[in-house]
């Protein structure tokens, strides 16, 4: 059973505890600010050792449905409802954002060794987002993690991005 002194303190803790910052390595990477428009089929042209995937960003399409009056109530000459207003429902869509291919930085095959895809599978499943035993291989279960980090950072790609990478902690920082 808590006390009121004791319910204070935790309220206290959780309360300073919201307040301070995060610290600029664990906040959220955009890494949309990465992604280069694909305009042709090969990839920018960059440094011996870059190397790049492609992936198409999939268009956000809104669904409104709303409840627009058919007809109108009508009334009697004493004001009062002779016949309700009746409805239809309308449903519209509109693309808010349109599909698109991309390019973006990832870690080229000749690094992602059996050791790391252990470390990334580690690194993911620190962050509960791997469940599984770790393999050291690109696996489904891997691709769906590597999904479910880049996803809400603006890439939905199951290929990893080198700036995922990166703010995994599993490859050194650009200079």
């Amino acid at each position: 059973m808590q006390t009121p002194s004791r319910r204070f303190a935790l309220m206290s803790c959780l309360a300073i505890a919201a307040c301070t910052a995060v610290p600029a390595g664990l906040a959220m990477t955009d890494l949309s600010a990465g992604l280069l428009p694909a305009t042709d089929a090969t990839p920018p042209a960059t440094p011996e050792g870059v190397c790049w995937a492609r992936a198409v960003t999939p268009a956000v399409i809104e669904t409104v449905t709303e409840q627009v009056m058919a007809t109108a109530e009508r009334r009697g000459p004493d004001g009062a409802v002779t016949e309700p207003a009746t409805f239809r429902t309308e449903t519209r869509q509109s693309i808010v954002t349109d599909r698109r291919e991309v390019w973006f930085e990832t870690p080229c095959a000749g690094v992602m060794g059996p050791e790391f895809l252990a470390t990334l599978q580690r690194a993911l499943k620190a962050r509960g987002l791997y469940l599984e035993p770790l393999t050291g291989a690109i696996d489904a279960p891997t691709r769906a993690a590597i999904r479910a980090w880049q996803r809400p950072r603006g890439l939905d790609s199951d290929v990893l991005a080198m700036a995922s990478a990166r703010a995994l902690g599993i490859v050194a920082a650009a200079r």
